[in-house]
């Protein structure tokens, strides 16, 4: 199943995406007698996913594909939501990652941090460089959502705790980040610093997530890409590390790390293409260039 937050009629309202376009959750309560809810956090949050899941898999889908839709090329999305409770990055978590920043990847445990709220973008919105940096990057990215409170949670059951999966876009300020390691919360937390969506995969629709290839894509072509597979910790380890620091609450995002970093410009168009995924994309402003 795949789960989208679209613009509709100046709201941002959950939505089904089907083979034809999106179905807002609203039109599927209305005309097929359900109830939930029509935000995505919020489903997430209040358990409805497995529900819909289950439903869907029992014919649901093609009851939604004879609802009214908006095509595809007329959807509008936002980001999948925007108050999660955590956002947690992984950094250096391919090899060739670290050796743009002439850093060593991490080898026993990874290296973490946190963004805050704030710096939620999404799809086609702009990532704005800001005035204090000279040298901006943009970093593609598989998302993991999780789905329900967890906490301990051992790798070999991971996939019980998630919600699904996306595309995210994370930047760093990295001439900051640079000049002090210890820098890395700032470098990492100016406004739209993190795309989010657009659209979240449900678990039972990625056959081996391991198999994923991750790509960056700055103005069309590929600047680098890898599969999750060669992680340094993959989803499972990254999930269950973190249950063991706090607990995990539905809808927290773990961004996994990049295969590579590329630096961005004013009018570049930056975006990350994962298998299987719609694509994230996001043209960039530098607020230097345009006072």
């Amino acid at each position: 199943m795949r789960l989208a937050t679209i613009k509709l009629m100046g709201l941002e309202v959950a939505a089904v995406i089907t083979s034809k376009g999106a179905v807002s959750v609203s039109l599927v309560n209305e005309k097929l007698n359900k109830n939930w809810s029509s935000d995505l956090f919020e489903i997430i949050k209040k358990g409805q996913l497995d529900e819909m899941k289950d439903w869907y898999e029992k014919g649901g889908k093609e009851e939604i594909e004879k609802l009214e839709f908006i095509p595809k090329e007329e959807i509008k999305y936002a980001p999948l939501y925007r108050r999660p409770r955590k956002i947690w990055g992984i950094g250096l978590n391919y090899v060739e990652h670290a050796s743009d920043l002439a850093e060593k990847a991490p080898d026993e445990e990874p290296a973490s941090f946190m963004k805050p709220d704030t710096t939620i973008i999404g799809p086609m919105d702009a990532i704005k460089i800001p005035v204090q940096s000279e040298k901006t990057t943009a970093e593609a990215e598989l998302g993991v959502i999780i789905g329900k409170v967890c906490k301990d949670v051992e790798r070999e059951d991971w996939l019980s705790c998630v919600a699904g999966f996306t595309t995210i876009i994370d930047v760093t300020a990295e001439d900051i980040l640079r000049k002090n390691p210890r820098y890395l919360t700032r470098a990492k937390s100016f406004d739209t610093f993190f795309s989010f969506g657009p659209v979240m995969v449900t678990t039972d629709e990625i056959e081996d997530v391991m198999k994923l290839r991750v790509a960056t894509v700055k103005n069309g072509k590929i600047f680098a890409q890898n599969t999750v597979s060669n992680m340094k910790f993959p989803p499972d380890f990254l999930v269950s590390f973190h249950s063991k620091v706090m607990t995990l609450l539905p809808g927290d995002i773990i961004s996994t790390g990049t295969p590579r970093a590329v630096q961005i410009n004013d009018k570049d168009v930056v975006e990350c293409w994962i298998d299987g995924f719609e694509p994230l994309i996001n043209n960039v402003v530098d607020l230097k260039v345009r006072k």
